[in-house]
């Protein structure tokens, strides 16, 4: 059984939003690099994944954009290759590696840990919440970074249990920044 593994960059203020002011440096690109090559795959629902697929899919020239630092490429072609599904009731199709998830949410994302391998890895907001209600997320990746938003959506903001972790990880980055990784606890 494949883990199902849920990081993100989120304020002190636990504002989850990409245009907090969290974008990564080299050193954290390195650790969200990292993070997508351990897993097999990668689960989005729509938003996540055409915002993911529009700053980081590569284009049809084969080149990358001149935007992108050189310390960007490594995730932006990890990101690329990586296996994606797709959960949207509005998408009729996807590509960029992908697949639409079908079915009832648990059921589906149940069949996708079942399978062999080493992880999947979620990203996004609104999807990740849902995976946590029904108890399916296996793994915690909260980086915090030393800024207060003030704003914007936040990290679980909605959850309809408590959910109580444990601390497994922690690495300091030179930005300030802290990676914890969690664990649902143990009755």
């Amino acid at each position: 059984m494949r883990p199902l593994r849920y990081a993100i960059n989120v304020t002190l203020d636990g504002c989850v939003h990409h245009e907090a002011g969290v974008a990564p440096d080299e050193e954290l690109m390195r650790f969200w690099t990292a993070d997508i090559e351990r897993a097999d795959a990668l689960l989005y629902g729509r938003v996540t994944y055409q915002m993911m697929e529009s700053a980081w899919r590569r284009p049809a020239s084969g080149s990358w954009p001149d935007w992108m630092d050189e310390w960007e490429i490594p995730f932006a072609e990890a990101i690329d290759r990586a296996p994606k599904h797709v959960v949207s009731s509005t998408l009729t199709a996807v590509d960029w590696n992908a697949e639409l998830v079908r079915g009832e949410l648990g059921e589906a994302v149940q069949r996708l840990k079942d399978q062999p391998g080493d992880g999947l890895s979620v990203g996004g907001v609104t999807l990740p919440l849902a995976l946590a209600d029904l108890g399916l997320i296996d793994e915690y990746t909260f980086v915090v970074h030393p800024i207060l938003a003030g704003h914007g959506p936040r990290l679980m903001d909605g959850l309809r249990e408590r959910i109580r972790l444990e601390a497994v990880d922690r690495r300091e980055f030179g930005s300030g920044a802290v990676a914890t990784r969690y664990r649902p606890a143990s009755a």
